[in-house]
């Protein structure tokens, strides 16, 4: 499997010939979609999901099929019948080809006066986790995650505690598009050095394979 980064939390996976697409948001590239298979959306913050994006991928691939929270699905059902499905906690499927399962309910908490969002989790091929906007730990072992590093919900050392609790091999940064070049240097540092995980960054565009 190959995983390609896209700018903030948008995460392309390709396997088999067949392209499964993570939370393309407002932030991430128009291309960032261009011959997915499936999408993931995570929940309904713009930095996640771009509506534009999504029927922009459903339109130019009839096959396409999108799965995503209620909040989200209720935005392009009507466009898309039967291409459009609900999910969360506890759901399993298969995705043009990839095992999926769901996992969390919540977005993690910005402030207390702020009510808080769906949001879910989505684990691939029991191997790559993308938890969107929460600290969510699934119930199975991660070898890679997809980590939330820098956002206005959280601060560094409860990053560093989320990468040892879920306890992957490696771990690769999302949710940076805020994340300035004269910070990355001590984020990379402190969570390389504390978190007990190889941690990497990846580029916009930049692929590993998995």
């Amino acid at each position: 499997m190959r995983l390609t980064k896209r700018t903030h939390a948008c995460v392309r996976l390709e396997k088999d010939g067949r392209t499964l697409v993570i939370d393309p948001g407002a932030f991430t590239e128009e291309d960032a979609v261009v011959g997915a298979d499936a999408l993931l959306v995570t929940h309904e913050h713009p930095d996640h999901f771009d509506e534009g994006r999504l029927r922009a991928a459903l339109e130019a691939n009839p096959a396409a099929r999108l799965w995503t929270l209620r909040s989200v699905a209720g935005q392009v059902s009507a466009a898309f019948p039967g291409r459009v499905h609900t999910v969360g906690e506890g759901d399993a499927f298969t995705a043009a080809g990839f095992d999926v399962r769901v996992y969390g309910e919540l977005h993690a908490v910005i402030h207390p006066d702020l009510p808080r969002v769906t949001n879910v989790g989505y684990l691939v091929d029991g191997s790559v986790f993308h938890p969107g906007d929460a600290l969510t730990v699934p119930d199975h072992p991660v070898d890679t995650l997809m980590l939330p590093v820098q956002a206005p919900w959280s601060k560094i050392s409860e990053v560093i505690d989320y990468v040892r609790e879920v306890k992957p091999r490696r771990a690769f940064d999302i949710h940076d598009a805020l994340l300035t070049d004269l910070a990355r240097p001590a984020y990379d540092r402190q969570i390389g050095a504390l978190g007990g995980a190889e941690h990497g960054r990846l580029a916009s565009g930049e692929s590993v394979d998995l």
